[in-house]
This record gives structure tokens, C-alpha cells and sequence, in this order.
């Protein structure tokens, strides 16, 4: 790749301006007090940045998976504006980088700098990506990350297969979670408690019995969570 191919300065110029164009103060604001955000909000809604990102790449597609992961860091590192790391965020998802390991370090400095939920939980949504292609580097990877002192990674950990229904791998999922049942962090109990209600979807008698021998060290919070699912109640 030559230094030429770095970023797609189209791509950026595009999303930029497009974000500015569609703005709305007022809501801005709102989202900003929301997010507890030292960063400025747009105040553009999240599917509107999502068409936004999408148009842009669609228009001035990218050269390179190389050139697609310098222009989303650079969407990301010099954000002036919340949306914009959503954006940048969004440009991960291009087909070009699907299941591509050079990817998690792009993914990774989102989790460690972004530190706040919104942030996390999008970059997390891509990592089962990378653990469909990678099973056995990712599986390594995510078992790292369920036990790093950053919380937010961990979070990020716990959240990785949220969407994956019946491709979830529960040997996975189990250790992932037992590393982090008795932190005592808002965020981790919350992610332990969505994760196993989203599966809960898709599998109650493994979520039912997951959370009937683990009563003793996971919290009421989590529980309850886990359990929001169909009435779940645990098993035994």
C-alpha cells in the first residue's frame, strides 16, 4: 500500500459534510447531557450516520482493506463530533475487511479510547466476525480480553457473540462470563445480564441452568436481567 492509499480523504470530506448538512442543534445538545459526553453531539440519529457512512463508502469505494482501516482511524482519532466516531465505527463493516484479523487492533483502540458504552458496544459487534473466520487465534483473544484490567474491553469481551443465536459458542460464552460474574462494575453486570437474555432467545434451558449454578456469585442485577427473557426462571 503506498502512502497515497493511506485514507480515502473522499470518503471523509463525504461524511463530514454530511454530517454537518443533517445536524440538529437542539438535539445535539440533548444527546451530548445524555451520553455524559465531553465530546459535541451532532445531534444526527444513529441510522442516519449508519445511510451516511454506507453512501459515502458505496460512492468512493476504497482501494484497499488497508486504505479502509486508515480511514477509519483517522475518522476516529481526529473526531470533533460524536457522530463522527460512529461513523467510523459503521466503516468497519465494509465486506472488504469481513473476518480480518488485522482488523482488531482497529477494533481494540476504539474499545480502549472510546470507554464508554455507546462506543464499546458497537465496536463489539464485530468481533464475532472475527470469531466465525479466526476461531481459534479469536477464542484465544477473547479469553485474554474476559480477564484485562480495562473493564470496557472485558465488556466488550462478554458482548462479542450477542448476536450469534445458535452459532453462539457456549464453552465460550460460560468462561467469558465466569471470569467477570462477580466484578462489582455497573457495565460488567449489565453485559452479563444482556448476554445471557439474548441467548435466552435462542437457548432457555442453557440460560435457565447457567444462572441456577452460578447463584452464589452472580449479582441480582445480572440475574435479573438474564431472567427478563420469557419469564425465564433457572433451572433446579
Amino acid at each position: 500500500m503506498s502512502d497515497g492509499d493511506a485514507v480515502n480523504i473522499q470518503v471523509l470530506a463525504a461524511i463530514r459534510s454530511a454530517l454537518r448538512e443533517r445536524a440538529d442543534p437542539v438535539r445535539g445538545a440533548g444527546a451530548q447531557a445524555y451520553m455524559k459526553s465531553a465530546m459535541p453531539c451532532l445531534g444526527v440519529r444513529v441510522p442516519e450516520v449508519r445511510r451516511i457512512a454506507a453512501a459515502a463508502a458505496a460512492g468512493r469505494p476504497f482501494a484497499s482493506a488497508g486504505q479502509l482501516r486508515g480511514t477509519a482511524l483517522e475518522l476516529w482519532r481526529n473526531a470533533t463530533a460524536r457522530e463522527e466516531r460512529y461513523a467510523a465505527i459503521d466503516l468497519t463493516g465494509n465486506p472488504l475487511v469481513a473476518g480480518s484479523m488485522p482488523m482488531l487492533p482497529v477494533y481494540e483502540e476504539m474499545i480502549r479510547s472510546g470507554a464508554w458504552w455507546d462506543f464499546v458496544d458497537g465496536t463489539a459487534a464485530r468481533l464475532y466476525g472475527l470469531l466465525q473466520a479466526n476461531r481459534a487465534e479469536m477464542t484465544a483473544v477473547l479469553l485474554d480480553w474476559s480477564t484485562d484490567p480495562d473493564f470496557w474491553v472485558r465488556r466488550a469481551a462478554i458482548l462479542s457473540q450477542l448476536k450469534a443465536k445458535a452459532g453462539t459458542d457456549t464453552e465460550l460464552l460460560a468462561r467469558i462470563l465466569e471470569a467477570n460474574l462477580e466484578d462489582r462494575e455497573f457495565f460488567i453486570r449489565k453485559a452479563v445480564g444482556w448476554s445471557l437474555r439474548e441467548y435466552a432467545k435462542t437457548a432457555p434451558e442453557w440460560v435457565a441452568a447457567f444462572v441456577a449454578a452460578h447463584a452464589a456469585t452472580m449479582s441480582p442485577l445480572s440475574r435479573r436481567e438474564a431472567l427478563r427473557a420469557r419469564g425465564l426462571t433457572p433451572a433446579g
